[in-house]
């Protein structure tokens, strides 16, 4: 199965799994932030990451850069239920 596979099959359960009203919310916010102009300022592929500091899993500030200077860093963003 390819990667476009799995995510309209994804998709297409999410569509059966969240109420009609919460997927009303989720497509209206979509819609604001592609309004909002947020798409042109979107990093694109290949794009150098701007520098930034946040705190490492011991709750010491740690930079982008200084992580560079090591080799390089591979990002990654989870998005979680908090």
């Amino acid at each position: 199965m390819t990667l476009q596979e799995k995510l309209d099959t994804m998709r297409a359960a999410s569509r059966t799994r969240i109420p009609a009203e919460a997927q009303a919310i989720m497509h209206r916010s979509i819609d604001d932030l592609r309004a909002s102009g947020i798409m042109s300022r979107v990093a694109k592929v290949g794009q150098s990451a701007p520098d930034f500091t946040l705190p490492n899993a011991a709750g010491q500030p740690t930079s982008l850069g200084d992580l560079l200077t090591r080799g390089p860093v591979v990002l990654s963003f989870y998005r979680g239920r908090w």
